[in-house]
């Protein structure tokens, strides 16, 4: 039998789609997905088994022109997973203006000519479009003649995948599998449990919050009796951001605990003690030590 396997890049602007596809082609949640822009920071792999074939999506940051050093870490993550890629999923949102929907975005043409491997581009949230609209954004976007193949689809819904899947395996190349097939990332519990604090975050706060906070996790002890212990620091920038995430008489930083834990044990299929504390690192998001000592380490264009 001859197996397929390779790497698919799932690129486009912020808030396209792109983590909740992911989520939806693995069957598991491997990205965190909320309303606001800048939600996936890092380059976040999740591995689709069969047995013939084993596809390696990466879903990634959007595409955006970066005003600081986290946003060009940002950006360096979309290009590497270009780079590693074999197939390139470019995805658009359909439910904005679809006059808006002409590529023309300088890094989105930059990426787009970049890329020799084959690329699908995938229309997302038809479920929140009609089928005039539709039809004259695909007819557009067939006349230029960018793409190798145009899939409408509602990732959130499950509208299509099946033939976003079978377009990916037309063009995925024969290869062993990288993988074992039991396994579904590469990422450790650790990743996973810091993002679900983050999604929390920005879920329940506004304005700059969100995107001013980070989070580390401390301690993570696996007990066999009892429940794991995780000790979890939320990094601002500000000194006045820290008693916004602690709450008056720490109520908001007792929510997104609450909350936090019970996706955390739903995660990992098992109960945890979670304890959050919060930290300033005036201007972290610009300070390249401290990136790196959290992860955000230089990629490669």
């Amino acid at each position: 039998m001859n197996i397929k396997s390779g790497y698919v890049a799932i690129i486009g602007k912020p808030n396209v789609g792109k983590s909740t596809l992911l989520n939806s082609l693995i069957g598991e949640k491997l990205s965190i997905t909320t309303s606001k822009p800048q939600t996936t920071r890092k380059k976040i792999l999740g591995i689709l088994n069969s047995e013939n074939y084993q596809i390696i999506f990466l879903d990634t940051p959007g595409v955006l022109n970066p005003t600081y050093l986290l946003q060009k870490r940002m950006s360096e993550y979309v290009f590497e997973a270009i780079n590693d890629a074999d197939i390139l999923l470019f995805m658009l949102d359909i439910s904005k203006d679809p006059n808006a929907l002409t590529l023309e975005d300088e890094k989105v043409k930059e990426i787009l000519n970049s890329v020799k491997t084959p690329k699908i581009l995938l229309i997302n949230k038809i479920d929140l479009s009609n089928e005039t609209v539709l039809t004259n954004t695909i007819n557009k976007l067939e006349k230029m003649k960018m793409f190798d193949k145009i899939i409408p689809v509602s990732a959130s819904l499950g509208v299509n995948l099946s033939q976003v899947i079978s377009a990916i395996l037309k063009f995925l190349p024969e290869h062993p599998k990288y993988f074992p097939d039991d396994q579904l990332s590469d990422q450790n519990e650790r990743f996973f449990v810091s993002e679900l604090i983050r999604e929390k975050i920005f879920e329940h706060f506004r304005d700059e919050i969100p995107f001013s906070a980070e989070v580390v996790i401390e301690e993570f002890k696996e007990r066999e009796k009892g429940k794991d212990y995780i000790s979890a620091v939320i990094i601002v920038e500000k000194d006045s951001q820290k008693p916004i995430i602690i709450g008056k008489k720490g109520e908001a930083i007792k929510k997104i605990g609450k909350l936090s834990r019970e996706a955390i044990e739903k995660f990992l299929r098992r109960e945890v003690f979670l304890e959050l504390r919060v930290k300033v690192r005036n201007k972290w998001r610009s300070n390249p030590n401290f990136l790196n000592r959290i992860g955000y380490k230089p990629g490669e264009k």
